[in-house]
């Protein structure tokens, strides 16, 4: 049988009515009986899909495969993507070795042992929250309350940023993972956050402070590691996703522990840290926010289930798919914070440079959420959520809750 171009499949493909946290039935099906297929992409592009758990951590891990977006047959995800990607290029788009040479300019920030030590930062910051949102009216919008202002705040403590000026790079930065946004408006608003940033740089290198910022302006930037321009699209890329991800997290997660009540009541009555530990790792693994698959672009032909992806083809790997593996997570579609879910792949397989952070941000905020509200409830039904079905990363714009 011929396979056409309308015969393949659409990614993304729409979840299923009613099961929010699901992916998608038809992409999720391929996991079955095509693990590694072709799917069609909005530019009529046809990348393979990978979507069993082995083989999207086989494949992150395979120096065959690139992150490069501007190499020819990456998979971009949206116009906006393309646009963007020769505008200001990160290490996050970047192969070895250029990859490894600008990530260690800011690993030491992000190490276990410092971000640990901001434990007790993160938990006067939620603190702080939850008594401005005890004190004020109900019902409240939680994402704009606390799920938001939680990492925007310990994000620019730690970089140096204003946080003042959240409500200029929190509306930018929508801009970015919004997938249908247009090229012209998410270029804007990339081109917008640089600006910012770069005069933000320029500042510090006059008067130098205690931060992020500050240490690649004094280190990289003056001895002319770095451009002001390459360290301002660095310290974009740290802001942007330093609340960007954390944020939706927050929101949605607390969304699926109080859809799954007997999950939520065994994580407030823990003191357990290593339980608490656990439910963020199964949440990340549940939910998947990265939903629309990690893109990359075979260098070298690559025989791969009896398959040759060839050099100059894109691959898609599904990690929301790979994350509901029976083959590795018994009961895969279950809620489970008990699971030991660290093998999941929502951080990629390599050591993802936010990660130390976002566990310790995600444990102190979902633990002390509901042990301090333990009357926590939803004020609106879950089908009336407005979830980011056109986000680059899954959340929720707005999550009513009463108490």
């Amino acid at each position: 049988m011929t396979t056409t171009l309308e015969s393949l499949p659409e990614y993304p493909a729409p979840r299923a009515k009613g099961c929010p946290f699901d992916p998608s039935p038809e992409i999720r099906g391929l996991q079955k009986t095509a693990p590694l297929t072709r799917i069609k992409l909005w530019d009529g592009s046809t990348p393979w899909l990978v979507t069993r758990h082995e083989d999207v951590r086989a494949l992150l891990s395979d120096r065959r495969v690139s992150a490069d977006p501007t190499r020819d047959g990456y998979p971009s995800s949206s116009p906006a993507m393309v646009a963007r990607r020769t505008q200001a290029r990160t290490f996050i788009s970047m192969d070895d070795p250029d990859h490894a040479r600008l990530r260690r300019m800011v690993t030491a920030p992000f190490a276990i042992k410092r971000i640990e030590a901001l434990r007790p930062a993160v938990q006067r910051v939620v603190d702080q929250l939850l008594d401005d949102l005890l004190a004020g009216p109900k019902p409240v919008d939680l994402v704009q309350a606390f799920a938001l202002p939680v990492p925007s705040l310990v994000i620019c403590e730690l970089l140096g940023v204003p946080y003042a000026d959240h409500g200029f790079f929190q509306e930018n930065s929508r801009l970015l993972v919004k997938r249908d946004a247009g090229p012209a408006e998410s270029v804007a608003a990339q081109q917008r956050l640089i600006g910012y940033l770069d005069d933000l740089i320029g500042r510090k290198l006059a008067e130098p402070a205690d931060d992020l910022l500050s240490d690649l302006a004094a280190r990289r930037v003056r001895t002319g590691e770095l451009t002001r321009r390459d360290a301002a699209a660095m310290g974009m890329l740290l802001l942007v996703a330093g609340h960007e991800t954390t944020a939706n997290m927050i929101a949605l997660g607390t969304a699926a522990l109080l859809r799954h009540p007997d999950q939520l009541t065994a994580l407030r009555e823990t003191d357990d840290p290593k339980l608490v530990a656990g439910a963020v790792e199964e949440l990340l693994r549940y939910l998947t926010i990265v939903h629309m698959g990690r893109r990359r672009v075979a260098l070298d032909d690559i025989e791969y289930g009896g398959e040759t992806i060839r050099a100059g083809e894109g691959i898609v790997l599904a990690g929301e798919v790979g994350n509901r593996d029976p083959a590795v997570f018994a009961d895969p579609d279950k809620l489970d914070i008990t699971r030991d879910a660290r093998r999941h792949v929502a951080f990629g397989v390599h050591q993802c440079l936010g990660q130390p952070l976002a566990r310790v941000e995600l444990q102190v905020a979902y633990s002390t959420l509901f042990r301090r509200i333990p009357a926590l409830s939803l004020a609106t039904g879950i089908d009336e959520l407005p979830f980011k079905h056109d986000g680059q990363v899954y959340g929720v714009y707005e999550l009513p809750v009463t108490w």
